[in-house]
Protein backbone atom coordinates (compact mmCIF):
# COMPACT_ATOMS: atom_id res chain seq x y z
CA UNK A 1 0.00 0.00 0.00
CA UNK A 2 0.81 3.84 -0.69
CA UNK A 3 -0.26 6.28 0.20
CA UNK A 4 -0.31 10.33 -0.22
CA UNK A 5 -1.94 12.77 2.03
CA UNK A 6 -3.56 15.58 -0.44
CA UNK A 7 -4.89 17.31 2.62
CA UNK A 8 -4.59 18.07 6.56
CA UNK A 9 -4.52 20.55 8.56
CA UNK A 10 -1.13 21.36 8.64
CA UNK A 11 1.46 20.98 5.75
CA UNK A 12 4.89 19.88 4.92
CA UNK A 13 5.81 21.71 1.34
CA UNK A 14 5.23 25.55 1.68
CA UNK A 15 3.78 25.05 -2.21
CA UNK A 16 0.57 23.33 -0.64
CA UNK A 17 -2.68 24.39 0.66
CA UNK A 18 -3.48 23.16 3.95
CA UNK A 19 -7.10 23.38 5.85
CA UNK A 20 -9.52 21.91 8.27
CA UNK A 21 -10.14 18.66 6.28
CA UNK A 22 -8.69 15.27 5.51
CA UNK A 23 -8.37 13.64 1.92
CA UNK A 24 -6.10 10.70 0.87
CA UNK A 25 -4.54 9.10 -1.80
CA UNK A 26 -3.94 5.16 -1.69
CA UNK A 27 -2.80 2.82 -3.91
CA UNK A 28 -3.97 -0.78 -2.82
CA UNK A 29 -4.12 -4.24 -3.90
CA UNK A 30 -4.86 -3.10 -7.50
CA UNK A 31 -6.97 -0.10 -6.91
CA UNK A 32 -6.42 3.55 -6.88
CA UNK A 33 -9.04 4.99 -4.10
CA UNK A 34 -9.25 8.86 -2.96
CA UNK A 35 -10.55 8.67 0.51
CA UNK A 36 -12.18 11.58 1.42
CA UNK A 37 -11.82 15.03 -0.09
CA UNK A 38 -11.27 17.75 2.38
CA UNK A 39 -13.79 20.75 2.83
CA UNK A 40 -12.87 22.40 -0.75
CA UNK A 41 -11.41 21.64 -4.07
CA UNK A 42 -7.74 22.78 -2.55
CA UNK A 43 -7.09 19.39 -2.43
CA UNK A 44 -7.21 18.71 -6.55
CA UNK A 45 -4.64 21.49 -5.99
CA UNK A 46 -2.49 19.36 -3.89
CA UNK A 47 -3.20 16.59 -5.59
CA UNK A 48 -2.05 18.40 -9.41
CA UNK A 49 1.28 19.58 -7.47
CA UNK A 50 2.27 15.87 -6.21
CA UNK A 51 1.64 14.21 -8.78
CA UNK A 52 -1.33 12.38 -8.40
CA UNK A 53 -3.99 12.18 -11.56
CA UNK A 54 -7.41 12.52 -9.96
CA UNK A 55 -9.20 11.03 -13.36
CA UNK A 56 -7.43 7.74 -12.54
CA UNK A 57 -8.69 6.71 -9.38
CA UNK A 58 -10.64 4.19 -9.22
CA UNK A 59 -13.06 4.57 -6.70
CA UNK A 60 -13.64 7.51 -3.82
CA UNK A 61 -14.75 6.68 -0.27
CA UNK A 62 -16.15 9.64 2.02
CA UNK A 63 -15.63 8.25 5.32
CA UNK A 64 -18.82 10.45 7.24
CA UNK A 65 -21.08 13.36 6.33
CA UNK A 66 -18.92 16.01 7.33
CA UNK A 67 -18.07 18.75 5.00
CA UNK A 68 -14.40 18.93 5.85
CA UNK A 69 -14.16 15.52 4.65
CA UNK A 70 -16.66 15.73 1.44
CA UNK A 71 -16.72 19.37 0.60
CA UNK A 72 -14.15 18.29 -2.34
CA UNK A 73 -16.57 15.60 -3.95
CA UNK A 74 -17.89 18.04 -6.79
CA UNK A 75 -14.28 18.99 -7.99
CA UNK A 76 -13.80 15.13 -8.08
CA UNK A 77 -16.52 14.14 -9.87
CA UNK A 78 -15.53 16.74 -12.20
CA UNK A 79 -12.30 15.62 -13.10
CA UNK A 80 -13.17 11.93 -12.78
CA UNK A 81 -15.72 10.58 -15.11
CA UNK A 82 -16.17 7.37 -13.68
CA UNK A 83 -15.31 6.49 -10.21
CA UNK A 84 -18.05 5.54 -8.27
CA UNK A 85 -18.35 7.53 -4.50
CA UNK A 86 -19.51 5.02 -1.98
CA UNK A 87 -21.21 6.92 1.25
CA UNK A 88 -23.21 5.43 3.91
CA UNK A 89 -26.91 5.59 3.62
CA UNK A 90 -26.92 8.57 6.53
CA UNK A 91 -24.13 10.68 5.10
CA UNK A 92 -26.65 13.29 3.87
CA UNK A 93 -28.10 14.10 7.77
CA UNK A 94 -28.39 17.92 9.11
CA UNK A 95 -25.08 17.49 11.35
CA UNK A 96 -24.06 20.21 13.19
CA UNK A 97 -21.46 21.18 15.20
CA UNK A 98 -21.02 22.18 19.29
CA UNK A 99 -21.33 26.03 18.27
CA UNK A 100 -24.73 25.16 15.89
CA UNK A 101 -23.03 25.25 12.60
CA UNK A 102 -24.15 23.43 9.87
CA UNK A 103 -21.67 20.60 9.11
CA UNK A 104 -23.05 18.70 6.70
CA UNK A 105 -22.66 17.78 3.04
CA UNK A 106 -24.40 19.83 0.23
CA UNK A 107 -27.51 17.78 -1.06
CA UNK A 108 -26.86 18.46 -4.28
CA UNK A 109 -24.45 15.97 -4.25
CA UNK A 110 -27.39 13.17 -4.02
CA UNK A 111 -28.68 14.18 -7.83
CA UNK A 112 -25.21 12.33 -8.66
CA UNK A 113 -25.15 9.07 -10.22
CA UNK A 114 -22.35 8.15 -9.01
CA UNK A 115 -23.20 8.44 -5.48
CA UNK A 116 -23.30 4.97 -4.19
CA UNK A 117 -25.18 3.78 -0.84
CA UNK A 118 -22.42 1.39 0.35
CA UNK A 119 -24.35 -1.01 2.68
CA UNK A 120 -22.85 -2.21 6.03
CA UNK A 121 -20.06 -4.39 4.29
CA UNK A 122 -18.32 -3.79 0.49
CA UNK A 123 -16.35 -5.49 -0.76
CA UNK A 124 -14.01 -3.34 -3.52
CA UNK A 125 -11.73 -6.71 -4.10
CA UNK A 126 -10.34 -9.70 -2.40
CA UNK A 127 -8.64 -7.28 -0.23
CA UNK A 128 -10.13 -4.19 -0.02
CA UNK A 129 -13.63 -3.98 1.91
CA UNK A 130 -15.47 -0.97 3.56
CA UNK A 131 -17.42 -1.33 6.80
CA UNK A 132 -19.55 0.13 9.16
CA UNK A 133 -19.75 -1.71 11.85
CA UNK A 134 -23.36 -0.72 12.78
CA UNK A 135 -24.25 -2.35 15.68
CA UNK A 136 -21.16 -3.20 17.39
CA UNK A 137 -20.25 -2.64 20.97
CA UNK A 138 -18.70 0.40 22.09
CA UNK A 139 -16.80 -1.10 25.28
CA UNK A 140 -14.65 2.33 25.48
CA UNK A 141 -16.01 5.88 25.82
CA UNK A 142 -16.15 8.14 22.74
CA UNK A 143 -15.73 11.86 23.15
CA UNK A 144 -18.37 13.30 20.73
CA UNK A 145 -17.31 17.36 21.14
CA UNK A 146 -21.11 18.56 21.28
CA UNK A 147 -21.86 17.04 17.81
CA UNK A 148 -25.24 17.02 16.83
CA UNK A 149 -27.82 15.73 14.22
CA UNK A 150 -31.13 17.65 13.78
CA UNK A 151 -34.11 14.97 13.58
CA UNK A 152 -37.73 15.75 13.65
CA UNK A 153 -36.94 19.40 13.92
CA UNK A 154 -34.84 18.18 17.42
CA UNK A 155 -31.05 18.23 17.34
CA UNK A 156 -29.81 15.22 19.56
CA UNK A 157 -26.22 13.67 19.98
CA UNK A 158 -24.58 12.00 17.07
CA UNK A 159 -24.30 8.28 16.85
CA UNK A 160 -22.69 8.85 14.09
CA UNK A 161 -23.68 5.88 11.96
CA UNK A 162 -23.01 7.71 9.05
CA UNK A 163 -19.11 6.53 9.70
CA UNK A 164 -17.41 3.85 7.52
CA UNK A 165 -13.77 2.27 7.78
CA UNK A 166 -11.60 1.27 4.81
CA UNK A 167 -9.88 -2.08 5.67
CA UNK A 168 -7.14 -3.24 3.44
CA UNK A 169 -5.78 -6.60 3.53
CA UNK A 170 -1.82 -7.09 2.49
CA UNK A 171 -1.00 -10.84 3.17
CA UNK A 172 -1.92 -11.74 6.98
CA UNK A 173 -1.85 -7.67 7.99
CA UNK A 174 -4.07 -5.35 8.17
CA UNK A 175 -4.33 -1.48 7.27
CA UNK A 176 -7.57 0.49 8.56
CA UNK A 177 -8.55 3.85 6.91
CA UNK A 178 -10.83 5.90 9.68
CA UNK A 179 -11.69 9.50 8.53
CA UNK A 180 -12.27 11.27 12.56
CA UNK A 181 -12.45 7.72 14.38
CA UNK A 182 -15.93 9.63 16.06
CA UNK A 183 -17.29 5.91 17.45
CA UNK A 184 -13.84 5.84 19.39
CA UNK A 185 -10.65 4.90 17.84
CA UNK A 186 -10.44 2.29 21.03
CA UNK A 187 -13.51 1.29 19.60
CA UNK A 188 -12.61 0.72 15.94
CA UNK A 189 -8.98 -0.63 17.00
CA UNK A 190 -10.52 -3.39 19.09
CA UNK A 191 -13.38 -4.17 15.73
CA UNK A 192 -10.57 -4.43 13.41
CA UNK A 193 -7.16 -5.29 14.98
CA UNK A 194 -5.05 -3.28 12.73
CA UNK A 195 -1.41 -3.82 12.66
CA UNK A 196 -1.98 -0.08 11.07
CA UNK A 197 -3.91 2.27 11.60
CA UNK A 198 -4.19 6.06 9.64
CA UNK A 199 -6.76 8.52 10.07
CA UNK A 200 -8.04 11.19 12.66
CA UNK A 201 -8.19 10.27 16.77
CA UNK A 202 -11.00 13.31 17.34
CA UNK A 203 -9.71 14.41 20.28
CA UNK A 204 -8.67 17.56 19.70
CA UNK A 205 -11.66 19.02 21.72
CA UNK A 206 -10.22 16.89 24.88
CA UNK A 207 -8.22 19.79 27.20
CA UNK A 208 -4.63 18.54 27.01
CA UNK A 209 -4.50 19.74 30.75
CA UNK A 210 -8.00 19.20 32.08
CA UNK A 211 -8.31 15.53 30.09
CA UNK A 212 -4.89 14.66 30.74
CA UNK A 213 -5.68 11.09 32.17
CA UNK A 214 -8.19 10.57 29.71
CA UNK A 215 -5.38 11.22 27.08
CA UNK A 216 -2.67 9.17 28.56
CA UNK A 217 -5.23 6.29 29.52
CA UNK A 218 -6.09 5.91 25.48
CA UNK A 219 -2.43 6.24 24.43
CA UNK A 220 -2.28 3.37 26.98
CA UNK A 221 -4.66 1.31 25.44
CA UNK A 222 -3.74 2.02 21.77
CA UNK A 223 -0.10 0.83 22.85
CA UNK A 224 -2.17 -2.99 23.70
CA UNK A 225 -0.60 -5.56 20.74
CA UNK A 226 1.53 -3.88 18.04
CA UNK A 227 -0.30 -1.81 15.49
CA UNK A 228 1.23 1.73 14.27
CA UNK A 229 -0.63 4.42 14.18
CA UNK A 230 -0.43 7.72 11.35
CA UNK A 231 -2.57 10.42 12.58
CA UNK A 232 -3.18 14.03 11.95
CA UNK A 233 -6.27 16.22 11.28
CA UNK A 234 -8.99 16.24 14.56
CA UNK A 235 -6.40 14.29 16.56
CA UNK A 236 -5.00 18.06 18.04
CA UNK A 237 -1.61 18.71 17.75
CA UNK A 238 -0.81 19.89 21.82
CA UNK A 239 -3.33 15.93 21.82
CA UNK A 240 -1.03 14.10 19.42
CA UNK A 241 2.13 15.60 21.32
CA UNK A 242 0.73 14.30 24.56
CA UNK A 243 -0.39 11.00 23.08
CA UNK A 244 3.45 10.83 21.47
CA UNK A 245 5.38 10.97 25.10
CA UNK A 246 3.56 7.33 25.55
CA UNK A 247 3.55 6.03 22.49
CA UNK A 248 6.77 7.01 20.99
CA UNK A 249 7.66 5.55 17.48
CA UNK A 250 4.79 3.87 17.12
CA UNK A 251 2.65 7.34 16.91
CA UNK A 252 3.27 9.32 13.72
CA UNK A 253 2.24 12.74 12.48
CA UNK A 254 0.26 13.52 8.77
CA UNK A 255 0.36 16.48 7.21
CA UNK A 256 -0.51 17.68 3.54
CA UNK A 257 2.31 15.86 1.46
CA UNK A 258 3.43 13.63 3.67
CA UNK A 259 3.82 10.17 2.14
CA UNK A 260 3.59 6.59 3.62
CA UNK A 261 4.58 3.08 2.05
CA UNK A 262 3.11 0.10 3.93
CA UNK A 263 6.76 -1.33 3.05
CA UNK A 264 8.54 0.39 5.62
CA UNK A 265 5.89 -0.27 8.29
CA UNK A 266 5.76 -3.80 8.02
Amino acid sequence: MKLITLMENTTARDDLVCEHGLSLYIEAAGLRLLFDAGQSAAFADNAEKLGVDLSQVDVCILSHGHYDHGGGIARFLELNDHAPVYVSRHAFGDFFNAEGKYIGLDSALLAEDRIVFAGDNRQLNEAVSLHSCAGFPEPCPTYPGGLTVEKRGQRQPDDFRHEQYLLIREGEKRILISGCSHRGVMNIKTWFAPDLMIGGFHFMKLDPEADRIKLRAAAAFLMQKDTVYYTGHCTGEKQYALLKETMGDRLHHLSTGSRLDSADVF
